[in-house]
């Protein structure tokens, strides 16, 4: 029967219909008539029996056309019935996606640099004069091919010139629908400059609007001075490189236990609120995930060597570690640098490791994390342990953008 279906498009389209007929039978079967029913069903079986016995093709066409007509005299029919198909395609779709969301790969951005050069969040460089820097306003956004390459590298251009004489009167809160960034406005002299489909800019400091951020458009500048802008004059010139997109493997801790040295997504409402919140540099939300390197495993003694190096237990974690290979492969003659493997350190302004002889034990059934930019990573050193099941995954595969962390290998 396999082998007839395969070279038969009759065939196919015999069993096709049949299927729809049950599918319609089985949605209105509390509604209709015991012989309505029966007159479809007995329909449906003769032209199964008809497919199985390998009658001649005219045959089967026969048994098509009656349970058409059994079809259409004892079914009712659906309304936009096209539509309605379509719609159910479109949920099952959605409902797949979901799923595969939920318990298989999750999609994660990430926003910040707390784990470069492992993996990059949202950076830009502004070409405009601003906080006493340069900048260069003469830089030509690139075109043609070389655009386009840069696209696939996730790079994008913000550039707005003034369309009226003025001073900013305000930056509007980017608009969003779903997954994608709309529109943001701002304002010149009462007239509104509009970017559509802007680019993630990443995180601002708290009250600050992140594009306003990244493009010195803030109140330490621009708006405290009060500057003038000319009509024609550039306001926003900014090259913006979007952060790593990533598939976050949800099954794996499902069957086993997290590893030291692997990269995590975690829930921010797993830490204690009191260690989040209420602080005097940092005001974690609890609606948040973060991505970092798990360091430290429940019932383990840690702390932060003068030489950069993690201590567990009394033993020195190293290049040989799994998992560390990149994070302890710096020159220990080399200062810390902003970005750069350049193993971790401890602070004065560090709660947890204020300095190396420092030693936090952490209870069983916590975990604690440290991001891989030591110099710019807000982590366990600032707030500590958290229960290990507010993990939802690990790092497994960059989709976006396509430069050399893309791929399963940034681990």
């Amino acid at each position: 029967m396999i082998f007839r279906w395969l070279i038969s498009s009759t065939v196919r389209e015999a069993c096709a219909m049949r299927k729809q007929v049950q599918r319609l039978l089985d949605a209105q079967r509390d509604i209709l008539a015991p012989a309505a029913i029966g007159a479809v069903t007995l329909a449906m079986n003769q032209l199964r029996d008809a497919i199985a016995a390998k009658e001649n093709i005219g045959k089967v066409r026969l048994k098509m056309d009656e349970l058409d007509f059994a079809a259409n005299k004892w079914l009712k029919p659906y309304p936009n019935a096209m539509w309605r198909e379509n719609v159910e395609v479109l949920l099952v779709a959605i409902a797949v996606a979901m799923a595969i969301r939920t318990f298989f790969l999750q999609p994660f951005k990430i926003p910040t640099g707390s784990m470069q050069p492992t993996l990059f969040g949202v950076t830009s460089k502004n070409y405009l004069p601003h906080d006493g820097q340069p900048g260069d306003p003469k830089f030509e956004i690139p075109t043609g091919w070389e655009r386009i390459k840069e696209w696939f590298e996730g790079i994008s251009y913000v550039h707005v010139v003034a369309q009226a004489d003025g001073t900013i009167d305000a930056v509007n809160p980017m608009t969003h629908f779903l997954i994608f960034n709309i529109r943001q406005s701002f304002t010149i002299g009462g007239v509104e400059h509009v970017m559509w489909f802007p680019p993630d800019y990443g995180e601002a400091p708290p009250g600050m609007d992140p594009m306003a951020y990244r493009a010195g458009l803030h109140p330490h500048t621009e708006f405290e001075r009060g500057q003038t802008y000319h009509k024609g004059d550039d306001v926003v010139k900014l090259k913006v490189a979007a952060g790593d997109h990533l598939f976050v493997d949800r099954i794996s801790y499902n069957f086993r236990k997290p590893q030291r040295g692997e990269i995590v997504v975690f829930q921010t409402a797993g830490i204690p609120e009191e260690r989040r919140e209420n602080r005097p540099y940092w005001n974690i939300p609890p609606d948040q995930f973060y991505i970092k390197r798990m360091v430290g495993l429940g019932g383990e003694k840690i702390q932060i060597g003068d030489d950069r190096h993690l201590v567990i237990d009394g033993h020195r974690l190293d290049s040989s570690t799994p998992h560390f290979e990149n994070v302890y492969s710096f020159d220990p003659k080399h200062p810390p640098e902003e970005s750069h493997y350049s193993g971790h350190i401890s602070q004065p302004q560090m709660p947890f490791f204020p300095d190396s002889s420092s030693v936090y034990q952490i209870p069983t059934g916590h975990i604690m994390v440290m991001g891989d930019n030591t110099m710019n990573s807000l982590d366990s050193r600032y707030w500590g342990d958290f229960p290990e099941d507010s993990i939802i995954g690990k790092s497994f595969f960059v989709y976006w953008p396509v430069t050399k962390r893309f791929g399963w290998g940034n681990q």
